[in-house]
């Protein structure tokens, strides 16, 4: 199948990987084509670091995109001084994404009242501290005074990208970011509307769009598209699960509005899955692309269409390096 209409496509490393399995995983995507390496990081699951700097050296093309940090467990002095030596070492492949994280896990040790105040103050000093600058800056959240790297950055405009479901956050990027980042299990038609959003506050700010618009998405690529569907139906079902319970309500709220169902249909889905059931596979495309692999690209132009320009990809089961390398060959 031609790559044509297709967006970048990306490897999504979860923190359920060691840093070893990452590394295997890293290495076939680059062999494969694919774009970038991106790893988020969650309280208080495996920190990004040690994977995400395993990856770097055990490549030499791919980005390695950090998606994300949020600025209550890792101040924004501490990601400028962390980014810029990671940039040196990935020699200029670093990507940085910064956003508020899971309301209900940052809440055990900080006051997180404040979400969009807190990426506007970390976007702001991270930046200004990668360009070389002295920063003095007093945010509502988080502030530096008069604070510089020690260090010259190897780029002065390293990409920052934030996390955004919410549409003040969403605003937000539009109005100071190079990019958003979309959470998994987003369908596309959120993705669609997010991105007008985004778009929309940008030029209300008089800048240019922010040029990326990364989206997660789990993946299973087989030979069998039963067996694939199969696979990612039992993976979805129990991360939608997982999500109602700790997700924040913007990213519940994306789950539920945009799946194409009504309000009352998607409740009664989500009782069946509690129940056990399986996921209907019409919400299945919803949610993740399985199939085929040429199932699978044409899923990946609906995520294009609806603004996507690198679809990070979480590889679902035991085999996830062979799903990359199939992934690899429909790619060309």
């Amino acid at each position: 199948m031609s790559s044509a209409g297709l967006p970048a496509i990306a490897l999504r490393c979860h923190g359920g990987l060691t840093p070893h399995q990452c590394v295997g995983q890293a290495v076939a995507a680059e062999r494969a084509g694919l774009s970038s390496v991106w790893f988020p990081e969650n309280p208080y699951g495996r920190g990004a670091w040690p994977a995400a700097t395993a990856c770097a050296v055990a490549t030499r093309r791919v980005r390695i995109g950090l998606g994300v940090f949020n600025p209550y467990t890792r101040h924004p002095t501490l990601m400028a001084m962390e980014m810029a030596a990671f940039d040196e070492l990935c020699e200029g492949r670093a990507v940085l994404g910064i956003g508020a994280g899971i309301p209900s896990r940052v809440a055990k040790i900080a006051a997180a009242d404040r979400p969009i105040a807190a990426v506007r103050d970390a976007v702001t000093i991270v930046r200004r501290l990668l360009r070389g600058e002295t920063v003095t800056y007093t945010g509502k959240a988080f502030s530096a005074d008069g604070v510089r790297l020690d260090v010259t950055p190897r780029r002065a405009e390293l990409p920052i990208l934030t996390a955004a479901m919410g549409e003040q956050a969403l605003r937000l990027c539009g109005a100071i970011a190079d990019g958003v980042i979309i959470s998994n299990l987003v369908p596309p038609a959120f993705t669609r509307r997010a991105v007008g959003l985004v778009r929309e506050s940008a030029a209300r700010a008089g800048r240019s769009a922010p040029a990326e618009v990364i989206q997660y998405v789990p993946c299973a690529v087989r030979a069998d598209g039963d067996d694939a569907r199969r696979i990612a139906g039992d993976a979805v079902a129990a991360m939608l699960l997982a999500y109602e319970a700790t997700a924040s309500a913007a990213t519940r709220a994306a789950m539920s509005s945009a799946s194409g169902v009504t309000a009352e249909a998607f409740a009664q889905t989500m009782a069946a899955l509690r129940r056990g059931a399986r996921l209907d596979a019409r919400l299945l495309t919803q949610y993740a692309v399985a199939g085929t692999p040429d199932e699978c690209l044409a899923q990946c132009r609906v995520y294009a269409e609806a603004g996507v320009t690198e679809l990070a990809m979480a590889p679902i089961g035991a085999h996830a390096v062979d799903d990359i390398a199939r992934l690899g060959r429909a790619l060309g």
